[in-house]
């Protein structure tokens, strides 16, 4: 429901392919966006559904304004399966933030399809013809387990999940970042439970989703590793030679001017994070917690391969990627700023993955 100026309240219509045998009901994350403008803005999106007895279709609607997430808005919405689509309707307004006088959120109806193998809600939005409000395309996914339930103890596993830009952790809290993207392979000993967030579009009503995997049966022993020698002692005292000394802290990411993280932290042509980028940004988080008055820019850069349009969608996303992963590491949104240049900065003669980077700059205090 993207928030427009002059705009009036209003439904929302869902209508998509056969799917009797999938239930539509869970959290779906995802962004609006306007089509056919010049300046094309975009609404971050969660929606909860639930089915009651009668398997009618309840729940909530969230969207905030892109880069503006004190503007936001949460319906009650009502859904009904009528052949084989849903219809959801808004019932009342439960919540508003940063409205004006002249300012509303637009009102009509999505048609969406629905992929069942990527769990994935693809829809164009006609809005009443009130004030500038026309069109809007939405894409939305939901977290769920693609893989078996159940596994033997000890041996190597793969487990996949749906979603866009899913992170991993062994914590509800989410402060023990395990893995990135749709699969982890794993070996588990014990049943587990991971949490998982998704990094596509994130706002503050983003779910933490939990995935439980049950182990079966017993894994094998593990040895225990041999026993350390002794320490070695100086001759003359016959005492235990000190230890060297620690090796210096590295010194701080961010400075004055744009530092490039260490690290190539995204697959080619997504702004899904690489495991092997983790560290770089754990350490940033720990940096920014260490120093609580530093705000933060973080750019995204591409490749000069594919389209410049896509590839300044793509630096933008890779931005607020790096954002989620810090701010479900306990940093404020409000100390992190981002921004996106496309392909247009190149730091090395293309193609070349170095390319692929993300900058971080102080922002001065005013």
């Amino acid at each position: 429901m993207k928030r427009s100026f002059w705009y009036g309240i209003g439904a929302l219509l869902l209508a998509g392919p056969t799917i009797q045998a999938q239930s539509l009901s869970g959290i779906w994350q995802g962004v609006e966006a306007d089509t056919g403008k010049e300046e094309a803005g975009h609404w971050p999106a969660v929606l909860r559904l639930q089915k009651n007895k009668s398997g009618e279709l309840f729940g909530v609607l969230y969207q905030e304004v892109g880069g503006q997430p004190a503007i936001s808005v949460t319906f009650q919405v009502r859904g009904t399966r009528e052949g084989s689509g849903m219809r959801l309707e808004h019932l009342r307004k439960l919540n508003e933030t940063g409205s004006t006088r002249t300012s509303y959120w637009c009102d009509g109806a999505i048609a969406f399809t629905y992929d069942a193998k990527l769990e994935k809600l693809t829809g164009r939005a006609i809005y009443r013809p009130v004030g500038d409000c026309d069109f809007g395309t939405f894409t939305l996914y939901r977290i769920k387990l693609k893989s078996p339930l159940t596994v033997k103890a000890g041996a190597e596993t793969t487990i996949s999940v749906s979603g866009r830009n899913v992170l991993w952790y062994a914590d509800p809290d989410l402060k023990q970042p395990l893995n990135t993207g749709n699969a982890y392979r794993t070996r588990l000993r014990k049943t587990t439970t991971f949490y998982l967030t998704q990094g596509y579009y994130p706002t503050s009503q983003s779910p933490v989703v939990p995935i439980t995997i049950q182990v079966t049966g017993s894994a094998p022993a593990v040895k225990a590793p041999p026993t350390a020698p002794p320490a070695p002692t100086s001759p003359d005292t016959a005492r235990p030679v000190p230890a060297p000394a620690p090796a210096p802290a590295p010194p701080p990411i961010v400075a004055p001017t744009p530092v490039v993280l260490p690290t190539v932290l995204f697959k080619l042509g997504t702004p899904e994070l690489l495991p092997e980028g983790m560290p770089a940004l754990n350490r940033l988080a720990d940096e920014l917690k260490a120093r609580p008055t530093l705000r933060i820019q973080v750019a995204g850069h591409t490749d000069k391969i594919g389209e410049p349009e896509k590839n300044q969608a793509l630096s933008e996303q890779r931005a607020a990627a790096v954002k989620a992963y810090l701010v479900q590491a306990g940093i404020a949104g409000e100390r992190i700023s981002t921004i996106g240049y496309g392909d247009s900065r190149p730091v090395y003669p293309s193609p070349d993955a170095r390319n692929r980077r993300v900058e971080v700059v102080e922002i001065k205090q005013e």
